[in-house]
């Protein structure tokens, strides 16, 4: 859900630099939908050329990625299920879907929230399930911190040299594209069992 503009947003990291790109991601982290992925692309594509500095860009990130996972998690536990619905209305998502990602989620919670940070949408939905779904809460912290470090990294180095070859428009819509079909396939490991699940059923009755 983009709220600004990509010359917006690129004034803003250009203005705040590394509040920027700790504060978008924080934020998109916490379970608002802002596009902090973006601002981070545009830190680690201003870092590439030589507005900012790679390091201080990819410790941003990593900071705000923890912190805002961090304040996400404790959201979802004490606001629980029926404030995590409430707001997913936002997104059109209905309570029957969220129901079946919390499944799947509680089932592979440790690789949901590592892997989740490349996924469009898990990512800002990944700490509030975690805190709804009682997750441990050192178990979170590692996958948590491993995850944001490792998404980071991933980001920002992308950013820094393919930013030199191509437009931050190429580089953003790029990195889009593949967060979208993160999406698409996990979307598919939900619900195809489930699919599969109705139809064996359905021929057991008949």
């Amino acid at each position: 859900m983009e709220f600004f503009s990509l010359e917006q947003m690129q004034e803003l990291a250009q203005e705040y630099g590394y509040w920027a790109v700790f504060a978008g991601i924080a934020l998109e982290n916490t379970g608002i939908p802002l596009p902090g992925e973006t601002i981070t692309v545009i830190g680690g594509f201003l870092a590439g050329s030589g507005e900012l500095n790679y390091w201080w860009v990819l410790f941003s990130a990593i900071l705000g990625a923890v912190i805002g996972d961090n304040c996400g998690y404790w959201l979802g536990r004490i606001g629980g299920w029926s404030l995590f619905v409430k707001f997913a209305r936002i997104f059109r998502l209905q309570e029957t879907e969220l129901a079946i990602a919390k499944h799947k989620f509680s089932e592979n919670a440790g690789k949901a929230i590592f892997f989740g940070r490349f996924v469009t949408l898990l990512r800002i939905f990944a700490g509030p399930i975690a805190g709804i779904t009682e997750m441990n809460y050192s178990k979170f912290l590692f996958f948590n911190f491993t995850g944001a470090t490792v998404w980071a990294s991933v980001i920002v180095t992308l950013a820094y040299f393919v930013g030199r070859m191509i437009t931050l428009p190429e580089l953003v819509g790029l990195i889009t594209k593949f967060g979208f079909i993160s999406l698409l396939i996990v979307g598919a490991w939900v619900l195809v069992p489930l699919i599969i699940k109705y139809y064996q059923q359905k021929r057991s009755f008949n």
